[in-house]
Protein backbone atom coordinates (compact mmCIF):
# COMPACT_ATOMS: atom_id res chain seq x y z
CA UNK A 1 0.00 0.00 0.00
CA UNK A 2 1.43 3.44 -0.94
CA UNK A 3 2.77 5.53 1.92
CA UNK A 4 1.26 8.97 2.66
CA UNK A 5 4.34 10.58 1.08
CA UNK A 6 3.88 8.50 -2.07
CA UNK A 7 0.20 9.43 -2.24
CA UNK A 8 1.11 13.11 -1.88
CA UNK A 9 3.62 12.77 -4.70
CA UNK A 10 1.02 11.10 -6.95
CA UNK A 11 -1.51 13.82 -6.18
CA UNK A 12 1.05 16.55 -6.92
CA UNK A 13 1.92 14.89 -10.25
CA UNK A 14 -1.77 14.62 -11.22
CA UNK A 15 -2.33 18.28 -10.31
CA UNK A 16 0.67 19.34 -12.41
CA UNK A 17 -0.63 17.31 -15.36
CA UNK A 18 -4.08 18.84 -15.01
CA UNK A 19 -2.63 22.34 -14.82
CA UNK A 20 -0.40 21.70 -17.83
CA UNK A 21 -3.32 20.32 -19.86
CA UNK A 22 -5.47 23.33 -19.01
CA UNK A 23 -2.69 25.74 -20.01
CA UNK A 24 -2.10 23.90 -23.28
CA UNK A 25 -5.84 24.03 -24.03
CA UNK A 26 -5.79 27.80 -23.57
CA UNK A 27 -2.82 28.15 -25.92
CA UNK A 28 -4.60 26.04 -28.53
CA UNK A 29 -7.86 27.99 -28.13
CA UNK A 30 -6.09 31.29 -28.81
CA UNK A 31 -4.09 29.82 -31.70
CA UNK A 32 -7.24 28.37 -33.26
CA UNK A 33 -9.03 31.74 -33.04
CA UNK A 34 -6.13 33.41 -34.82
CA UNK A 35 -6.12 30.68 -37.49
CA UNK A 36 -9.88 30.81 -38.09
CA UNK A 37 -10.20 34.60 -38.20
CA UNK A 38 -11.10 36.17 -41.53
CA UNK A 39 -8.71 39.02 -40.71
CA UNK A 40 -6.08 39.51 -37.98
CA UNK A 41 -7.46 39.93 -34.45
CA UNK A 42 -6.19 42.11 -31.61
CA UNK A 43 -5.86 41.21 -27.92
CA UNK A 44 -9.29 42.59 -27.02
CA UNK A 45 -10.99 40.57 -29.77
CA UNK A 46 -9.14 37.40 -28.80
CA UNK A 47 -10.11 37.90 -25.16
CA UNK A 48 -13.76 38.42 -26.12
CA UNK A 49 -13.84 35.33 -28.34
CA UNK A 50 -12.04 32.99 -25.95
CA UNK A 51 -13.48 34.32 -22.72
CA UNK A 52 -10.02 34.59 -21.17
CA UNK A 53 -8.83 37.74 -19.33
CA UNK A 54 -6.76 40.16 -21.41
CA UNK A 55 -3.59 39.63 -19.35
CA UNK A 56 -3.88 35.87 -19.94
CA UNK A 57 -4.35 36.34 -23.69
CA UNK A 58 -1.46 38.81 -23.79
CA UNK A 59 0.86 36.26 -22.13
CA UNK A 60 -0.30 33.46 -24.44
CA UNK A 61 0.19 35.57 -27.57
CA UNK A 62 3.63 36.61 -26.34
CA UNK A 63 4.63 32.97 -25.87
CA UNK A 64 3.27 32.03 -29.31
CA UNK A 65 5.24 34.87 -30.90
CA UNK A 66 8.41 33.76 -29.10
CA UNK A 67 8.01 30.29 -30.65
CA UNK A 68 7.32 31.64 -34.14
CA UNK A 69 3.79 30.25 -34.19
CA UNK A 70 2.21 33.72 -34.35
CA UNK A 71 3.45 37.05 -35.71
CA UNK A 72 2.24 40.62 -35.41
CA UNK A 73 0.53 41.66 -38.63
CA UNK A 74 1.72 44.54 -40.78
CA UNK A 75 -1.08 46.76 -39.56
CA UNK A 76 0.23 46.38 -36.00
CA UNK A 77 -1.49 45.37 -32.74
CA UNK A 78 -3.17 42.40 -34.48
CA UNK A 79 -1.89 38.88 -34.95
CA UNK A 80 -1.74 36.15 -37.58
CA UNK A 81 -0.17 32.73 -38.03
CA UNK A 82 3.61 32.62 -38.01
CA UNK A 83 6.12 30.99 -40.36
CA UNK A 84 7.05 28.17 -37.99
CA UNK A 85 3.46 26.94 -37.78
CA UNK A 86 3.06 27.10 -41.54
CA UNK A 87 6.32 25.21 -41.98
CA UNK A 88 5.17 22.46 -39.63
CA UNK A 89 1.83 22.20 -41.41
CA UNK A 90 3.52 22.09 -44.80
CA UNK A 91 5.80 19.26 -43.71
CA UNK A 92 2.84 17.31 -42.38
CA UNK A 93 0.89 17.66 -45.61
CA UNK A 94 3.89 16.92 -47.82
CA UNK A 95 4.48 13.65 -45.97
CA UNK A 96 0.80 12.67 -45.88
CA UNK A 97 0.22 9.23 -47.43
CA UNK A 98 -2.99 10.54 -48.99
CA UNK A 99 -1.27 13.51 -50.60
CA UNK A 100 1.60 11.38 -51.88
CA UNK A 101 -0.85 8.87 -53.32
CA UNK A 102 -3.04 11.60 -54.85
CA UNK A 103 -0.63 14.02 -56.49
CA UNK A 104 -0.40 12.32 -59.90
CA UNK A 105 -4.17 11.80 -60.09
CA UNK A 106 -4.77 15.43 -59.09
CA UNK A 107 -2.52 16.63 -61.91
CA UNK A 108 -4.31 14.40 -64.39
CA UNK A 109 -7.68 15.68 -63.17
CA UNK A 110 -6.63 19.32 -63.36
CA UNK A 111 -5.30 18.86 -66.88
CA UNK A 112 -8.46 17.02 -67.98
CA UNK A 113 -10.89 19.57 -66.56
CA UNK A 114 -8.75 22.71 -66.87
CA UNK A 115 -10.20 23.75 -63.52
CA UNK A 116 -8.95 24.07 -59.94
CA UNK A 117 -8.83 20.84 -57.96
CA UNK A 118 -8.56 20.39 -54.20
CA UNK A 119 -7.62 17.46 -51.98
CA UNK A 120 -9.22 17.68 -48.53
CA UNK A 121 -9.25 15.65 -45.33
CA UNK A 122 -11.59 15.89 -42.39
CA UNK A 123 -10.41 17.93 -39.40
CA UNK A 124 -12.99 17.83 -36.62
CA UNK A 125 -16.24 19.36 -37.86
CA UNK A 126 -14.62 20.71 -41.03
CA UNK A 127 -12.63 19.72 -44.08
CA UNK A 128 -9.18 21.19 -44.67
CA UNK A 129 -7.45 21.50 -48.04
CA UNK A 130 -4.07 19.76 -48.00
CA UNK A 131 -3.37 20.20 -51.72
CA UNK A 132 -4.56 22.54 -54.44
CA UNK A 133 -3.73 22.64 -58.14
CA UNK A 134 -4.72 25.85 -59.89
CA UNK A 135 -6.71 26.15 -63.07
CA UNK A 136 -4.64 27.42 -66.01
CA UNK A 137 -7.38 30.00 -66.68
CA UNK A 138 -6.97 33.61 -65.57
CA UNK A 139 -10.03 33.49 -63.27
CA UNK A 140 -9.20 31.15 -60.38
CA UNK A 141 -10.33 30.15 -56.90
CA UNK A 142 -9.23 32.32 -53.96
CA UNK A 143 -8.68 29.28 -51.72
CA UNK A 144 -5.29 28.06 -50.50
CA UNK A 145 -3.75 25.03 -48.82
CA UNK A 146 -4.92 25.08 -45.21
CA UNK A 147 -8.31 26.61 -45.99
CA UNK A 148 -11.05 25.05 -43.89
CA UNK A 149 -14.55 24.49 -45.30
CA UNK A 150 -17.69 23.10 -43.74
CA UNK A 151 -18.89 19.54 -43.91
CA UNK A 152 -22.39 20.57 -44.92
CA UNK A 153 -21.94 23.28 -47.59
CA UNK A 154 -18.82 22.21 -49.48
CA UNK A 155 -18.66 19.47 -52.09
CA UNK A 156 -15.77 17.74 -50.28
CA UNK A 157 -17.68 17.88 -46.99
CA UNK A 158 -20.89 16.50 -48.44
CA UNK A 159 -18.96 13.78 -50.28
CA UNK A 160 -17.33 12.82 -46.98
CA UNK A 161 -20.61 12.75 -45.03
CA UNK A 162 -22.41 10.78 -47.74
CA UNK A 163 -19.70 8.10 -47.63
CA UNK A 164 -20.22 7.38 -43.93
CA UNK A 165 -22.65 4.88 -42.46
CA UNK A 166 -25.88 6.57 -41.38
CA UNK A 167 -25.31 6.44 -37.57
CA UNK A 168 -21.83 7.97 -37.90
CA UNK A 169 -23.10 10.58 -40.35
CA UNK A 170 -26.02 11.57 -38.16
CA UNK A 171 -23.78 11.78 -35.10
CA UNK A 172 -21.55 14.25 -36.93
CA UNK A 173 -24.52 16.25 -38.17
CA UNK A 174 -25.87 16.67 -34.64
CA UNK A 175 -22.72 18.52 -33.64
CA UNK A 176 -22.82 20.98 -36.56
CA UNK A 177 -24.10 24.53 -36.41
CA UNK A 178 -25.55 25.21 -39.84
CA UNK A 179 -24.83 28.74 -41.04
CA UNK A 180 -25.91 30.32 -44.31
CA UNK A 181 -23.11 31.52 -46.63
CA UNK A 182 -25.19 32.18 -49.73
CA UNK A 183 -28.86 32.06 -50.67
CA UNK A 184 -28.30 28.45 -51.76
CA UNK A 185 -26.75 27.13 -48.53
CA UNK A 186 -28.78 24.26 -47.09
CA UNK A 187 -29.30 24.91 -43.37
CA UNK A 188 -32.42 22.80 -42.69
CA UNK A 189 -31.50 19.39 -41.26
CA UNK A 190 -34.18 17.47 -43.18
CA UNK A 191 -33.16 19.05 -46.48
CA UNK A 192 -29.48 18.40 -45.78
CA UNK A 193 -30.08 14.71 -45.04
CA UNK A 194 -32.08 14.44 -48.27
CA UNK A 195 -29.18 16.04 -50.14
CA UNK A 196 -26.71 13.61 -48.59
CA UNK A 197 -28.90 10.66 -49.56
CA UNK A 198 -29.01 11.99 -53.13
CA UNK A 199 -25.24 12.40 -53.04
CA UNK A 200 -24.80 8.79 -51.92
CA UNK A 201 -27.13 7.57 -54.70
CA UNK A 202 -25.41 9.43 -57.54
CA UNK A 203 -21.87 8.83 -56.25
CA UNK A 204 -20.71 12.42 -56.16
CA UNK A 205 -21.47 15.63 -54.28
CA UNK A 206 -22.50 18.97 -55.72
CA UNK A 207 -21.99 22.42 -54.26
CA UNK A 208 -24.30 24.64 -56.28
CA UNK A 209 -23.11 28.03 -55.04
CA UNK A 210 -23.73 26.90 -51.46
CA UNK A 211 -20.31 27.76 -50.10
CA UNK A 212 -19.40 30.65 -52.39
CA UNK A 213 -21.49 32.63 -54.88
CA UNK A 214 -20.74 32.05 -58.56
CA UNK A 215 -18.70 28.90 -57.83
CA UNK A 216 -19.97 25.39 -58.61
CA UNK A 217 -18.05 22.40 -57.24
CA UNK A 218 -18.19 18.64 -57.69
CA UNK A 219 -16.77 16.41 -54.98
CA UNK A 220 -16.06 12.72 -54.54
CA UNK A 221 -14.67 10.63 -51.70
CA UNK A 222 -11.54 8.51 -51.74
CA UNK A 223 -12.21 5.33 -49.81
CA UNK A 224 -9.38 3.83 -47.81
CA UNK A 225 -8.64 0.11 -47.59
CA UNK A 226 -11.11 -0.11 -44.69
CA UNK A 227 -13.91 1.24 -46.87
CA UNK A 228 -14.12 4.50 -44.95
CA UNK A 229 -13.57 7.91 -46.59
CA UNK A 230 -9.87 8.77 -46.29
CA UNK A 231 -10.07 12.09 -48.15
CA UNK A 232 -12.08 13.87 -50.82
CA UNK A 233 -11.30 15.57 -54.11
CA UNK A 234 -13.20 18.45 -55.66
CA UNK A 235 -13.29 20.29 -58.97
CA UNK A 236 -14.24 23.98 -58.64
CA UNK A 237 -15.63 25.91 -61.59
CA UNK A 238 -16.64 29.56 -61.98
CA UNK A 239 -20.30 29.46 -62.97
CA UNK A 240 -19.78 31.44 -66.18
CA UNK A 241 -17.32 28.77 -67.40
CA UNK A 242 -19.31 25.68 -66.38
CA UNK A 243 -19.64 23.07 -69.11
CA UNK A 244 -23.03 22.13 -70.51
CA UNK A 245 -22.00 18.46 -70.10
CA UNK A 246 -20.74 18.34 -66.49
CA UNK A 247 -20.87 14.56 -66.11
CA UNK A 248 -18.46 14.09 -69.00
CA UNK A 249 -16.39 17.20 -68.32
CA UNK A 250 -15.96 16.96 -64.54
CA UNK A 251 -17.64 14.03 -62.80
CA UNK A 252 -16.18 11.14 -64.78
CA UNK A 253 -12.58 12.42 -64.50
CA UNK A 254 -13.20 13.15 -60.81
CA UNK A 255 -14.40 9.62 -60.09
CA UNK A 256 -11.47 8.19 -62.03
CA UNK A 257 -9.07 10.28 -59.94
CA UNK A 258 -10.58 9.08 -56.67
CA UNK A 259 -10.44 5.45 -57.80
CA UNK A 260 -6.80 5.85 -58.85
CA UNK A 261 -5.87 7.29 -55.45
CA UNK A 262 -7.75 4.53 -53.63
CA UNK A 263 -5.76 1.94 -55.58
CA UNK A 264 -2.49 3.62 -54.62
CA UNK A 265 -3.51 3.84 -50.95
CA UNK A 266 -4.15 0.11 -50.67
CA UNK A 267 -0.48 -1.00 -50.73
CA UNK A 268 0.45 1.82 -48.32
CA UNK A 269 -1.84 0.34 -45.67
CA UNK A 270 -0.05 -3.01 -45.63
CA UNK A 271 2.53 -3.49 -42.93
CA UNK A 272 6.03 -4.33 -44.16
CA UNK A 273 6.97 -7.97 -43.71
Amino acid sequence: MPTPAALDAIEATDTARSTGTAAFSKFMAVLQRIADAGEPLNIAQLAAQTGYPRPTVYRIVGALIAEGLVIESLRGATFELGPRLMSLASRSWERSDVRVAAIDALQTLRDATQETVHLAVRSGAEMVYIEKLESPHAVRMASRIGTRVTLYSSSVGKAYLASLDVPTRDSLLQGLRLERFTANTIIESTALIAELEATRARGHAEDGEENEAQIFCYGCAIRGPDGQPAACISVSIPLFRKSATPLESYVKPLRAACEAVAERLAPMSRSPI
